[in-house]
């Protein structure tokens, strides 16, 4: 098939032939045992950018402390983003309390069922709305993702990287053009499952695809190729110095900016290791450019490796003590927009970037031990 020749005959074929894979093989996901418009929201959100199986646990505790949009309204927002944190992406998070706030002021606590109104809303786009609609209410609305995106390239002969790849604007007609009235929520999510675990970006199981005999792909034996611009790029390799800045049994914690990377998360300060220079020289090198103090590194406390999506972070940590004139001063902030000296046991208290929590691990370990 392609798009210019699609057969009503074959439509009504392939619809029946996924829906009929959707009936047995479908994925059973805490979102999907009650489809309410709220658990469908939060879950959209979470999984875009993220493994489902990363998102899992995340969403029940999710659910468990915000159990509608008026208990995440009301919860301050350190209180979302320490619910989200290692989740990545916290805009995402922001912006599900944003949202919440306006549901509450003007939609009566309630997701509504309308798609102008809800990618009026912060964080939801086309596909989110689109998914919003037809998994929890049910309505004719298509929802394109990735995975789905995937499908109908292969089978509209759309993923040939000697051919035309399809358009977004030629993705969602199709998706309209094949979308059976009234299944919409079994039908979506058939093709959101059929791609995370059958028509896979690189060796797709072709054999096991309930859409095999309809795909001209697979027929032009370039199922496997798919364009460039959905392949990601390497991860690039960083080095960063940081230091746990101890006095009279507190450490020294700071918030990052709104904008820009991590926002509003709580960190120790530090940064980049420079070329040719040494992690110890840069952790004293940014505390001074950061706080306009002066620290001496005392011990290496560790050196960890996260992984983001960008970046393959090595990260070396620090214990630092003030020194000379600047021990009896408070830290000038320059890059923060807020700074507190905490217990080592309220650390957990506050959202940090992933790569900071394990290093947290180690300093409560580290002063339970010595207490």
């Amino acid at each position: 098939m392609t798009p210019q020749s699609i057969d009503k005959i074959q439509i009504e074929k392939l619809r029946h032939r996924v829906l009929s894979w959707f009936e047995r093989n479908g994925r059973d996901l805490p979102w999907r045992q009650n489809y309410s418009p709220y658990g469908v929201w939060i879950s959209e959100i979470m999984l875009q950018q993220t493994q489902v199986k990363t998102v899992i646990p995340y969403f029940l505790r999710w659910m468990e402390r915000f159990p509608d949009p008026a208990a995440v309204a009301a919860a301050g927002e350190r209180d979302v983003l320490l619910a989200w944190e290692g989740l990545g992406y916290y805009t995402r998070a922001k912006n599900i309390h944003r949202t919440a706030q306006v549901l509450v002021r003007d939609f009566g606590g309630a997701v509504p069922a309308d798609f102008n109104a809800l990618i009026a809303l912060p964080g939801i786009g086309r596909y989110t709305a689109g998914a919003i609609l037809s998994i929890a209410f049910e309505l004719d609305f298509p929802a394109v993702d990735a995975n789905a995106a995937r499908i109908l390239r292969r089978v509209f002969h759309g993923s040939d990287s000697s051919g035309p790849v399809l358009s977004e604007t030629a993705l969602r007609k199709l998706a309209v053009q094949i979308l059976p009235k009234g299944r919409a929520r079994q039908f979506n999510q058939a093709l959101m499952d059929v791609g995370a675990t059958i028509c896979l970006p690189e060796s797709p199981r072709c054999d096991l695809c309930p859409l095999a005999e309809f795909c001209e792909a697979r027929k032009h034996g370039i199922a496997g190729l798919e364009p460039g611009p959905g392949r990601g790029r390497p991860a690039t390799p960083i080095e960063v110095s940081i230091g746990v800045i101890v006095r009279d049994g507190r450490i020294f914690i700071q918030k990052r900016p709104d904008g820009g990377l991590m926002p509003n998360l709580w960190e120790f300060p530090g940064g980049k290791v420079r070329e040719g220079e040494s992690p110890e020289a840069a952790v004293v090198r940014e505390i001074e450019e950061e706080l306009g103090i002066g620290v001496r590194p005392v011990e290496k406390l560790a050196r960890l490796r996260h992984s983001y999506t960008r970046f393959r972070v090595a990260l070396h940590a620090y214990l630092c003590e003030i020194r000379g004139p600047a021990s009896g001063k408070e830290p000038v902030l320059r890059a923060a927009v807020e700074c507190r000296w905490v217990l080592p046991a309220e650390l957990a208290l506050y959202p940090f970037p992933a790569a900071n929590r394990k290093l947290i691990g180690i300093l409560l370990d580290r002063f339970a031990n010595s207490a």
